[in-house]
């Protein structure tokens, strides 16, 4: 095969090397004999001068006006839009999942620059009357500063774009660590930015480890906000290193989301539904619909279609337009999952199929697990309980509505969830009572649009939410003004 290009950092508009001399391999995850490429081992060096370069356009960037700012996130939309086909491809390549998805994950990018643009020229303050006859009150937002930002490979320009071009909007710079998994895309995003005209140092790029790069991001005392996508494991270090320096902390972590499926439900759909939300990505999905909840006078039915369909499903390389679920996306990802299904045996769930890797023939170079499915399953086992980001989906009997809703909150994760019913009532009753951010009625668990907000409750974040107009609100600080043209001392509460 071809000599895989080496890639650099970006720091200060400029791509330079690692200061440590060493990078790391990405390889594609369908086919580990083709090397991706290599990036910087970036360590704490690098991220110093990552951020003193942001640190030095701060100044400039946040005097910029908003709309002129918007300005070059519409230019970066329509360069994604150009590149579309591109970026999409090399991500496929390194991460694995299918081309139709990765199309998806830069068209949400896409969709984000485009609402972003228009923020700078909207980012609405408030106007309030005041107490006081003369005296005029509003409300105006106010860039933070210097912003860190990590992400996951598993939408590894999506989530990006959700984190960067608000930030940036609003006049914040960013250093931006990605997943080492997903370097390449990284580096796409990073050079449309360029083509667009971001100025230089406004937006920095240092790949490598979290140990290393992002834990010195997190920590360097000249980065004011911190938003992390990752493990709630990962996610608690992250906080209690921002609490010390009480900087803005944005954390979007793990999910362990439920479908309920009601005795009157269109059950053709709702396996379309599952299937989609098991599968898609691979299960590697914070939205993925690990648990399939199901009325117990449907129950049969839907997990024997459920079953037919999912060994249907055809595992291969994402690249080919065949292919409906690619790999997963390391050799250590494929080891945990496999450890799960051998604790989902254990506990005494039923494997109705799947379970399995898949390591012959045109899989034999590559992570591909089979689509599992366990049945009967108890709420209580650690297959329900833990995400495993993974394809593999736990299906739960259950006798009545409110059991169904009682399961679907009885996990420590409250991201997504959904209910496919045709009973209005209990429709607008599962919106209300299923505690997660998202709700979906007759849909998975996952398709989340960019213009309403994303996130989750309980051990899945820290109250903040990401796209739309919430996300300015973690990257900006909110300013009170008072104007009294009164001509003499005026004293609310008391005058």
């Amino acid at each position: 095969m071809a000599q895989a290009k080496a890639y650099k950092n970006l720091i200060a508009g400029e791509w330079v090397q690692s200061s440590s001399g060493n990078t790391f391999d990405n390889h594609n995850p369908a086919d580990q004999r083709e090397l991706v490429g290599s990036f910087q081992d970036s360590t704490s060096e690098d991220v110093e001068k990552a951020v003193a370069a942001a640190c030095e356009a701060y100044s400039q960037w946040r005097l910029t006006p908003a709309p002129k700012r918007g300005e070059i996130l519409f230019r970066l939309g329509e360069i994604l839009t150009h590149r579309k086909e591109e970026i999409a491809r090399d991500m496929t390549r390194e991460m694995g999942k299918i081309l139709l998805e990765t199309r998806g994950d830069v068209q949400e990018a896409i969709d984000m620059a485009y609402w972003m643009a228009g923020e700078g020229r909207r980012m609405y303050g408030h106007t309030t009357p005041s107490e006081l006859r003369d005296k005029f009150n509003m409300s105006v937002r106010m860039p933070v500063g210097v912003c860190g930002i990590i992400s996951p490979w598993n939408f590894p320009i999506a989530i990006p774009s959700w984190k960067m071009l608000p930030a940036l909007v609003c006049g914040n710079t960013c250093v931006f660590k990605p997943a080492s998994d997903a370097a390449l895309t990284a580096v796409h995003f990073m050079e449309a930015f360029e083509e667009a005209g971001l100025p230089k140092g406004v937006a920095n790029l240092v790949t490598g480890s979290g140990s290393h790069a992002g834990s010195a991001l997190v920590e360097h005392k000249d980065v004011r906000v911190v938003s992390f996508t990752g493990s709630t494991s990962t996610g608690r270090i992250v906080a209690q290193r921002c609490a010390r320096d009480f900087k803005k902390c944005n954390l979007e972590m793990g999910g362990k989301n439920a479908i309920l499926v009601m005795e009157d439900a269109n059950l053709e759909l709702a396996v379309d539904g599952a299937l989609w939300g098991g599968f898609g990505t691979s299960g590697q999905r914070c939205t993925a619909s690990s648990r399939v909840i199901v009325h117990k006078n449907v129950y049969k039915k839907f997990v024997s279609d459920l079953v037919e369909r999912t060994q249907k499903l055809r595992v291969g390389n994402g690249l080919d337009s065949e292919t409906e679920m690619g790999p997963v996306v390391s050799e250590k990802q494929k080891e945990s999952i496999l450890q799960w299904l051998t604790i989902g045996q254990t506990e005494g769930a039923r494997l109705l199929c799947g379970g399995r890797a898949l390591e012959d023939g045109s899989y034999q170079h590559g992570h591909f697990i089979e689509p599992t499915i366990f049945g009967d399953v108890d709420p209580h086992m650690q297959i329900a309980q833990e995400e495993i980001f993974g394809p593999v989906v736990s299906v739960i009997p259950c006798s009545s509505f409110q059991e169904a809703i009682e399961i679907g909150n009885s996990v420590r994760y409250g991201l997504s969830a959904a209910i496919y019913t045709q009973d209005i009532n209990q429709a607008f009753v599962a919106i209300r009572e299923m505690n997660t951010g998202i709700v979906y009625v007759n849909a998975p668990t996952t398709g989340a649009e960019i213009h309403l907000p994303f996130g989750g409750t309980k051990e899945t974040g820290n109250g903040h939410r990401e796209a739309a107009e919430a996300a300015l609100d973690v990257f900006s600080e909110w300013k009170a003004v008072y104007l009294d043209f009164s001509g003499h001392l005026q004293r609310a509460q008391i005058d």
